[in-house]
């Protein structure tokens, strides 16, 4: 069955909270789009600060740094990780869609003038709860940016 190709879209990461964002991102993969993403480092984490630091930290010392499994560190990366865990990457279909993907940090100068979409759904304004950046998780990780 062939998908047809479509235009790119931009979605702007910023104030969006990040589990919402990558599934709606990934079935919109899945259907054919081209996406990118751009202010990776800005979506947001729900939940207590601590906990998700602690929980990352505890998924990183699985493996070995050497021989894998290699852990992203930096939020550009963290997003794509994320959309990917909710594509089916290993058939065909899934691996299509993951190279129609594009994560950036900021905004590339490519990319300024245009328009940029949102996910009404991942909007993390409604967020009543504790919550942190992507950035701030990768800071904690070893990110130097």
């Amino acid at each position: 069955m062939a998908r047809k190709e479509t235009g790119e879209t931009i979605i702007d990461a910023e104030g969006l909270i990040l589990g919402r964002m990558a599934s709606h991102v990934a079935k919109r993969l899945l259907s054919g789009e081209r996406i990118i993403i751009v202010n990776a480092e800005k979506a947001l984490i729900s939940g207590k600060r601590l906990s998700i630091l602690r929980k990352k930290h505890e998924y990183l010392q699985i493996g070995h740094f050497r021989k894998g499994p290699y852990h992203p560190r930096r939020p550009d990366t963290l997003v794509k990780r994320v959309i990917r865990g909710m594509l089916p990457r290993r058939k065909p279909r899934g691996k299509e869609a993951l190279k129609r993907l594009r994560v950036y940090i900021g905004v590339p100068e490519a990319y300024q003038g245009r328009r940029k979409e949102s996910v009404p759904e991942a909007d993390g304004r409604d967020l009543r709860g504790p919550h942190i950046e992507v950035s701030e998780l990768a800071r904690n990780i070893g990110w130097k940016g």
